[in-house]
């Protein structure tokens, strides 16, 4: 069948959507028209801020209750668009689903997965609990959720994120669906549980002719999956076609700066001459795990016997999926976490010192964490946050020094001092992050430990904080021990690369060695489950 002659299942016809706040309307989307046909993908893809997400809650009548809608979303020739809520539930949740971004905040934790699969069978189809608790556990068979009949009785705490994820997908495809829209689904996932989750995406749409709408700022994911995309900016469609024409003629100067905006660039490696500055010998980690009533507990080794060195203005990347130790590495390479074996920094062992004793040398060693808005006191100002290490680490500083500094390192990071006054929740996810990296660098240290800082943004301003990254290494000599499952990232900032699986190392050298001439197989599936851009251009050519 033809794509002339496919039918068109959902058509989004001159879309505007407004929001009402205190300091006036905003225009979120603005006259966007969008369709698919059955059994086709179609991407909506842009920045955070350019309306794609806002469209399809629009379209699924999802808006918060300060928005407005006009324009039309045709569904079996009807317009379903402002329909009240009661006939709108025969469609959304049934007939058109939606998964979202983070499946932990969609899943309820005070009900186990079966509950929660069988309830929208219940509601919108007609089942009684019996029969939808089996339907249940076909679905979880379908998305291939190891130990079904186990996992069916389980909470959303007791499943990875992947196996959360499938869950969503399964809870989606609960009533045949003839839509499905996947907000960002793979976002927060590691490499290899991403590739996993759209190639089951692809064989669910195969298998049961659904369309699918895919929302996300991940052109790799868009290449690999999208029959058509539409190029989002600010509210309007600034593009729209084939993948293919998409990609290798791009019309509109956006859409050229996203297919652009992959990290690019090569570190040179450090001399052998070059001083070491932290030396980690044989680390473990083990945390001891409650196993259930009256039963023994057991212990999980999240950290096994690694080893490594890092001299001064170094960046090693440590690369693996969830689970695979590389964060507690991390804190344990900090002393922030009980740790067996020996750190070495600056000649200096660390390890067992007590926290009062670690206070001299917290100022040299700092850490910048994934989530900036997580770590970014609300109720504190730009200024006081940035300025709050100062207060531990340089007492003699008075007010007005504190404040120079404060604005010297915003000015760093490419962010005006003026700000200083605002509170995290006016900045964007880029502006958070910048705000997070002027918090560390005020104290000027020299080991700087990043936990997956890029992995909640946008490609182009992850592309913006990784040549920050890079010019402030450049400036003072920074170390960097980079943690992070996004290997474009990784591969862009490092001159060494450590591959984790299992809390144990399976393969280390430098970035080239690593990426072209990979030893072990499960780097290799890393790396080919990442789809980086070289890969990409091999496989459309």
């Amino acid at each position: 069948m033809t794509s002339e002659t496919k039918k068109t299942v959902l058509s989004i016809k001159d879309l505007k959507v407004d929001f009402e706040t205190a300091t006036g309307t905003i225009n979120a989307v603005q006259g966007v028209d969008i369709h698919v046909q059955a059994g086709e993908t179609v991407a909506i893809v842009g920045e955070s801020g350019s309306g794609k997400s806002q469209t399809m809650m629009a379209a699924m009548g999802l808006l918060a209750s300060n928005g407005h809608t006009r324009g039309e979303v045709i569904y079996e020739g009807r317009n379903i668009l402002g329909l009240p809520a009661g006939k709108l539930n025969k469609i959304r949740g049934a007939k058109i689903t939606m998964i979202f971004q983070e499946p932990m905040t969609s899943l309820d934790p005070l009900y186990t997965i079966g509950r929660q699969l069988a309830e929208p069978m219940v509601v919108h189809g007609g089942l009684s609990w019996k029969a939808a608790k089996a339907k249940a556990l076909d679905l979880l068979k379908l998305v291939n959720i190891p130990e079904p009949e186990r996992k069916i009785n389980a909470y959303p705490y007791e499943m990875s994120g992947g196996q959360r994820q499938r869950v969503m997908i399964a809870m989606s495809l609960a009533n045949d669906p003839d839509v499905l829209i996947a907000d960002e689904p793979t976002t927060a996932l590691d490499v290899t549980t991403q590739a996993q989750i759209l190639d089951l995406l692809a064989d669910l749409q195969k298998r049961l002719g659904m369309a699918v709408i895919f929302i996300t700022h991940d052109l790799g994911i868009v290449r690999r999956i999208a029959d058509r995309v539409y190029v989002m900016k600010t509210g309007e469609v600034v593009e729209s076609g084939e993948t293919g024409q998409i990609f290798n003629q791009p019309a509109h100067a956006y859409t050229r700066m996203l297919l652009d905006a992959e990290p690019t660039g090569h570190k040179l490696p450090v001399p052998d001459s070059t001083p070491v500055l932290l030396e980690a010998q044989k680390v473990s980690v083990e945390f001891e795990l409650d196993s259930g009533f009256l039963k023994p507990s057991h212990v999980l080794r999240a950290v096994d016997n690694i080893s490594f060195s890092l001299r001064k203005g170094q960046t090693l990347g440590i690369v693996g999926e969830s689970g695979s130790g590389k964060s507690t590495l991390g804190r344990a390479v900090l002393n922030l976490l009980p740790a067996g074996g020996r750190v070495v920094f600056h000649g200096q062992q660390i390890t067992g010192k007590s926290r009062a004793e670690m206070r001299a040398l917290r100022k040299d060693m700092q850490l910048i964490f994934q989530d900036p808005f997580g770590s970014l006191s609300p109720r504190m100002t730009v200024g006081q946050i940035i300025s709050e290490g100062l207060m531990v680490h340089e007492p003699a500083l008075n007010g007005r020094q504190r404040d120079e500094r404060a604005c010297q390192a915003l000015e760093e990071v490419s962010l005006d001092p003026a700000m200083r006054n605002r509170y995290p929740h006016e900045f964007s996810g880029g502006q958070r992050q910048r705000i997070a990296i002027a918090r560390t660098m005020v104290l000027k240290p020299e080991l700087v430990v990043l936990d997956e800082p890029t992995s909640a943004l946008d490609r182009t301003i992850q592309k913006q904080v990784v040549e920050l990254l890079r010019d402030l290494q450049k400036a003072h000599g920074l170390t960097y021990l980079f943690i992070s499952h996004d290997l474009a990232v990784v591969r862009a900032l490092s001159d060494t690369v450590m591959v984790m699986q299992r809390g144990k190392v399976v393969e280390a050298g430098t970035v080239d060695a690593i990426f072209e001439a990979p030893k072990s197989d499960y780097t290799k599936e890393l790396i080919g489950a990442a789809l980086l851009p070289q890969q990409q251009m091999m496989e459309t050519a």
